[in-house]
């Protein structure tokens, strides 16, 4: 205790750092009072227990990510996710067409000429998804009898494209002026907001009934909680570190190179994205519920908890796990880097060589990896099916957790390299902390 006091009196005194987490803490206020702000036109009191349907699935999704602006119909209600969609598409373009990948190479000038590309895909996913948010997700009670829906559906189409590239503008100045990475940072904060309503309800389930353990159950459930997260922060900071030579070179008076460092290869590239992916694709059988012919296929996949859902749950995140890791880890761009920096991977040619080896220890390091993040992504429904109350199981695994603690260390790393950087001790009593450069 006395070192954690210690080291918030040392982030006191760093100026820099004391108004960078203030700025952060202020527009992040921001962004969780607009997710109660309503669209205009909208009767609060038929809206009180939120949009139905907006607990489950891909839908689910949307709305932990938003922290719960999606089901409130919240003038912040689209969130991040078309930025982070348009970034995903932006990403798959870097790999697939010259014109994206020559930019990717040009340093700082081609990451703001793909910025700017971004944002502007941003905007025209958001004009497709606002109108479809309003007239499919609101329901028509709700809207007030004084608006003509056809008004409705503009003003608020133009309101929730605002209201998403304001909060996409909040997580830029976060990443500029503040702590950690903004984008991230806002899509935590939703999910964290969630976390004391969950708790809350498992206290109050296990409180009232003494059948299942009652509190000595949810003791244990606590105990595993916490398990289940040093795994996952295990799990996001395993790297396989590929040792690399430089040359050594002598320009004037001093002397370049000739050190050996480290490439450090995640067994999690992939981070969060394949869970998201395979949830989406998890939404279509739910399509074929309508006929006849098809309603057992529907049937088997309807709930989480199901076999037949999880199973193909896990292949799935293993699969997209490999594809991801593919599309954002490129070993030949790290060869051609690391020849023309002159570093040399012990033992390997360089060129060609290099790439294969690298790829190959990728191939390797990504199973155990894709097996793990499996694992993480159905421990959701186990933990459902052993008692755990649905609201707190989703913070036992699956995206919630792996963003999380993803974030959490990566903001908490930025802290810790001012505390060095002014001479002060890490957060950690003894070793350094280890985290993710970004979500």
């Amino acid at each position: 205790m006395a070192k954690f006091v210690e080291t918030i009196k040392n982030i006191y005194k760093i100026e820099e750092l004391r108004k960078r987490i203030g700025y952060t803490i202020l527009l992040v206020l921001i962004y969780r009072l607009g997710s109660f702000i309503l669209l205009p036109g909208l009767n609060p009191e038929v809206l009180k227990g939120g949009i139905a349907g907006t607990q489950e699935g891909l839908v689910g999704l949307l709305n932990m990510f938003s922290g719960g602006a999606f089901g409130n119909a919240s003038i912040f209600a689209l969130g991040v996710m078309p930025y982070i969609s348009a970034s995903i598409v932006v990403q798959l373009l870097g790999m697939f067409v010259p014109a994206f990948r020559k930019m990717q190479m040009e340093g700082e000038s081609g990451r703001r000429k793909m910025n700017q590309i971004t944002r502007y895909l941003t905007i025209l996913i958001l004009a497709i998804q606002g109108p479809a948010y309003v007239t499919g997700m609101v329901p028509r009670a709700a809207i007030a009898a004084s608006w003509s829906p056809f008004w409705f559906n503009i003003i608020s189409t133009v309101i929730l494209m605002a209201g998403s590239m304001f909060v996409m503008w909040l997580g830029e100045r976060i990443t500029d002026r503040g702590i950690g990475n903004g984008i991230s940072l806002i899509i935590m904060i939703g999910i964290v907001a969630r976390l004391p309503y969950a708790l809350f309800a498992e206290v109050a389930s296990k409180w009232t009934t003494n059948s299942g353990g009652g509190m000595l159950m949810f003791i244990v459930e606590m105990i595993a909680w916490v398990l289940v997260i040093i795994a996952a922060i295990a799990i996001v900071q395993a790297v396989r570190r590929v040792p690399v030579q430089y040359a050594k070179r002598v320009i004037g008076n001093k002397q370049y190179g000739g050190v050996r460092q480290y490439i450090p290869l995640k067994i999690n590239a992939a981070g969060v994205m394949p869970i998201i992916f395979a949830q989406a694709l998890m939404m279509i059988p739910m399509l074929f519920g309508r006929y006849d012919a098809t309603r057992g296929i529907a049937a088997a996949f309807s709930s989480y908890t199901s076999v037949w859902y999880n199973v193909v749950f896990g292949l799935l995140v293993i699969v997209f796990t490999y594809f991801y890791t593919a599309v954002t880890v490129n070993p030949t761009m790290m060869a051609e880097d690391m020849k023309r920096n002159g570093g040399f991977i012990p033992g390997v040619k360089p060129g060609k060589k290099t790439a294969e080896y690298l790829d190959n220890i990728m191939s390797r390091v990504t199973l155990p990896g894709s097996i793990a993040l499996a694992i993480i992504a159905i421990m959701p429904a186990l933990a459902n099916l052993l008692g755990v109350n649905s609201q707190f199981a989703s913070f036992f695994g699956g995206t919630s957790l792996l963003i999380l603690v993803g974030v959490v260390l990566d903001t908490l790393q930025q802290i810790e390299s001012y505390l060095l950087m002014r001479h002060y001790d890490g957060l950690m009593k003894t070793g350094r902390l280890t985290g993710r450069s970004g979500m």
